[in-house]
């Protein structure tokens, strides 16, 4: 069994994190730890523009390797349960439903942030999205 958590640094990321790993360790289950780095591919550039922006995609992923993933694996330590990382481009719920799919988990959880008002319901929220369209059962921690 695999569970993936969108893990992000934030403190509803953190909460999710708590949540998979007592999860992971009662079911003996592997645990992978997805960041995504959103992005949006509705953008139209130069081959110039292309360049740079492939260059700075690579900075912001060493960054997030640095920044993010480093220190909670060190944070985690040793949990007695297998702990891989990922970190993507994209859109988030399609990068997490996509990482699900190709990891062959069992469970996907994310965080609530709390997003409420105009903005929530007009664009809706990485969980929302996740609960409706996720290729497993997906656990929104609040």
């Amino acid at each position: 069994m695999k569970i993936i958590v969108a893990y992000d640094g934030s403190e509803a990321s953190q909460r999710a994190l708590e949540f998979a790993v007592n999860q992971a360790k009662s079911c003996e289950a592997a645990l992978i730890i997805a960041y995504v780095l959103e992005w949006s591919p509705y953008t139209f550039l130069t081959a110039t523009e292309l360049e740079e922006r492939h260059k700075r995609r690579q900075e912001e992923l060493e960054r997030a390797e640095t920044a993010v993933i480093k220190p909670v694996l060190d944070d985690l330590g040793d949990i007695g349960v297998p702990v891989e990382t990922v970190i993507r481009y994209g859109h988030i719920a399609d990068t997490l439903n996509d990482v699900a799919s190709s990891a062959g988990a069992s469970l996907i959880v994310v965080g609530r942030n709390g997003q409420r008002g105009l903005s929530g319901r007009l664009f809706g929220s990485v969980a929302g999205t996740l609960a409706q369209s996720a290729p497993v059962p997906c656990t929104i921690v609040p």
